[in-house]
């Protein structure tokens, strides 16, 4: 049977730079992998971003998402009934971070997908510098997350004090409480190791963590109110003012609750930077890319208040 992996990780915390290391372990032991990427909206900006892992022995589909969880089952069965077909020892999904693990269950227990692969690890990638102030249906999907994976990595690490991972841990702990669930976080489902410091032997812990069926009472995430994806197509920017844009739209409480402001944007005839911004970080770097998007994902935006720093969304 196929393995299959799942990825999983708050909008931000670092799952891809996780899954292009978790990769390269995977091939160096001779494995022939296929990446799934699904990102909550029609483009997928992190497969642009994995291109450079691609290979005979690495293949990168996409699935596109955020129009309903019907849907985006539909599709994920679908994929996973063609990557099936094609002899691969080992299939790693990255969902967006806004992602149901009930669905990533419900659809492998189908025909002929029960058959064809068994759930080999769930790895969570959780965000040591998370702000604290998040809203009940984050604090929920943290938890899922959480719940059901076989190792949980903090990711982040950079300036952060031994204090501040414990606050990190325990607050993982009180979430299985806060939301009545049945798994019991331990201090040994831990990763404390910044990412680009993981060696052979952690990867040898991961690869082999499995995953948790953890039980808890299920809420709705709202479709109304709840997640919100809004793209600018053929984005262009000064470079110094996209920054400041970004900052300010981050503290402006009027956009509503933004997590994460992300793409490529076009900064001068013959330049592009890719720009990854949560409220606490803000990384941008020269990029070759032929696609210019720029996309803010958050809770109950404001478009109108958004439109003052970026202008007319395209969608």
């Amino acid at each position: 049977m196929i393995k299959i992996d799942l990825i999983t990780g708050f909008l931000g915390a670092g799952k891809t730079t996780f899954l292009k290391k978790y990769a390269k372990y995977l091939l160096d032991k001779g494995e022939r992998i296929c990446i799934i990427e699904n990102d909550f909206g029609a483009i997928n900006v992190d497969m642009v971003i994995l291109q450079d892992i691609a290979s005979d022995n690495c293949n990168l589909e996409m699935i596109v998402g955020g129009d309903g969880r019907e849907a985006h089952q539909r599709r994920l069965k679908t994929k996973l009934i063609a990557m099936g077909m094609n002899g691969y020892d080992r299939v790693i999904i990255e969902p967006s971070g806004i992602f149901d693990l009930d669905e990533f269950f419900d659809v492998l227990y189908e025909e002929p997908l029960d058959r064809w692969y068994e759930i080999d690890n769930v790895i969570a990638i959780v965000d040591s510098k998370l702000e604290k102030d998040i809203t009940r249906e984050s604090r929920y999907l943290l938890m899922s997350e959480a719940a059901s994976a076989g190792t949980i990595i903090l990711s982040k690490l950079e300036s952060i004090s031994d204090p501040d991972i414990e606050f990190t841990e325990q607050r993982i702990k009180s979430l299985m409480e806060e939301f009545k669930c049945s798994r019991v976080i331990k201090e040994e489902d831990f990763i404390a190791v910044p990412i680009e410091c993981l060696d052979d032997k952690a990867f040898n812990l991961i690869v082999k963590s499995g995953y948790n069926k953890a039980s808890y009472p299920k809420e709705a995430i709202s479709d109304k109110d709840g997640f919100q994806t809004i793209f600018y197509f053929d984005y262009s920017s000064d470079e110094k003012k996209l920054q400041e844009n970004v900052k300010s739209a981050f503290e402006d409480i009027q956009c509503g609750k933004i997590h994460r402001i992300k793409g490529f944007v076009q900064t001068g005839v013959d330049t592009k930077v890719e720009i990854n911004a949560t409220r606490q970080e803000l990384s941008v770097k020269a990029v070759e890319s032929d696609k210019a998007v720029l996309i803010v994902i958050g809770e109950q935006l404001n478009r109108n208040s958004i439109k003052k720093y970026f202008g007319k969304p395209s969608l």
